[in-house]
């Protein structure tokens, strides 16, 4: 079979139909990693809006944590747990609400001391009525491009091709299925092709006549000169009125968020040579978004040290898009990242190369369909994704609600 992407999505589905027992080929456009993974925040989140993701959560977080064990190649992960913080009693009540039904689902969330949460916190400190869990599943990955590092030395220890710098220009269908891909340089004969092209996942799609139902959307995070009141040891924290995000990164402060009025990037209405690093990025939106928790978190006003972003390819309904491709066979997709794509690679690879091997979808995942929205115009995938992308912590309407109205 023949995976296309080499980001975490890809590599994952890669290693785990390798584990299965499958011959496998990854061709990559650029190089492993170099377009939204290497880019990431690295946050892997227990807490999640319905059970099919809290389970794929939680899974991804096991397997990271025990990557040696079952890949064969070590990996460091930063088991620092999390805080999720709410500053409205709005959104007090959505924490209230997400903690009952995450552990329902299983996930180790509690309520956290809501004038300093878990007493934990060098960075953070509390201001006005604040409403907090503690989660303590949570994990980050200090550097990215390390995870990537990690699926390709496991890759290639199970018999995996990685093949980097190989476009995909076309991929061939024979008698209603798909039959394998043509790169710039070869034909590769494959019973089977995962599309796992993150931005570019349409057009890799689109060459085979199917259709993704998947918008792009900006996403940017920055990193700040190292400041003193940061320990590396310090929990991951989630300001969710403030849609921001902040952890420990390179002696300074991670900091990144959900911007209100998000930008739609397509691939496909840019220039064939287009890559990640021409995303472009306003640093003061970043700004904005830091200014909301300066009072609490002071060292997010500090000098910036990195300012980078990527692509996350957004659903309509906010899940992920996995599973077969409709009216086409043995083309597969992995997608819809949503903003967990990194985080969630361990398990929808799993799941779904379990999937591509037997036949049969692991519990839920036939959920993760693309069949589910059937035909949408591009407006309302646009409209729809920027949505989900500015509601990203937002406690407003259902999403499947939201979807269907459209």
């Amino acid at each position: 079979m023949v995976v296309i992407g080499a980001g975490a999505l890809g590599l994952s589905t890669a290693l785990h139909c390798a584990l299965a027992g499958r011959s496998v080929i990854v061709v990559e456009r650029h190089t492993a990693g170099s377009q939204a993974s290497g880019r990431a925040a690295g946050l892997f989140k227990s807490v999640q809006a319905d059970e099919l993701r809290t389970r794929l959560a939680r899974r991804s977080i096991a397997l990271a944590a025990s990557f040696a064990d079952w890949a064969g190649v070590p990996l460091t992960v930063a088991r620092s747990g999390g805080f999720l913080i709410a500053r409205t009693a709005q959104h007090g009540k959505l924490l209230a609400r997400e903690l009952a039904q995450s552990r329902g689902w299983g996930a180790d969330v509690r309520e956290a001391d809501p004038a300093q949460p878990g007493g934990q916190l060098s960075y953070y400190r509390a201001v006005g009525e604040q409403f907090a869990l503690w989660c303590p599943e949570d994990i980050h990955i200090e550097e990215p491009v390390s995870l990537i590092l990690a699926y390709l030395a496991a890759c290639r220890l199970h018999g995996v091709t990685v093949a980097e710098d190989e476009p995909v220009i076309g991929i061939s269908v024979a008698r209603g299925r798909v039959a394998g891909v043509q790169t710039d340089s070869r034909v590769i004969t494959a019973p089977a092709v995962v599309d796992a092209a993150g931005g570019w996942v349409r057009q890799v799609a689109e060459l085979a006549g199917a259709w993704v139902p998947l918008a792009p959307v900006r996403h940017q995070l920055l990193i700040t000169e190292p400041a003193a009141d940061v320990d590396p040891a310090d929990p991951i924290v989630r300001v969710v009125d403030a849609a921001v995000y902040l952890r420990p990164a390179r002696g300074g402060l991670m900091v990144g968020g959900f911007e209100a009025d998000p930008l739609p990037v397509d691939p496909r209405q840019q220039p064939a040579t287009f890559t990640t690093d021409d995303v472009p990025l306003d640093l003061t939106v970043l700004r904005r978004l830091a200014a909301q928790v300066s009072a609490e978190a002071a060292a997010a006003a500090a000098p910036v040290a990195e300012h980078r972003g990527g692509m996350f390819t957004m659903s309509p309904d906010g899940r992920f898009v996995a599973g077969p491709v409709p009216d086409l066979a043995g083309l597969w997709v992995a997608s819809g990242c949503n903003g967990s794509g990194f985080s969630s690679s361990l398990a929808i690879g799993e799941a779904l190369a379990t999937w591509i091997v037997s036949g049969t979808a692991a519990p839920g995942m036939d959920a993760l369909a693309p069949a589910r929205f059937g035909s949408l115009p591009d407006s309302t995938l646009i409209s729809q994704g920027l949505w989900q992308y500015a509601h990203y912590y937002d406690p407003g309407s259902d999403a499947s609600t939201q979807c269907a109205t459209a």
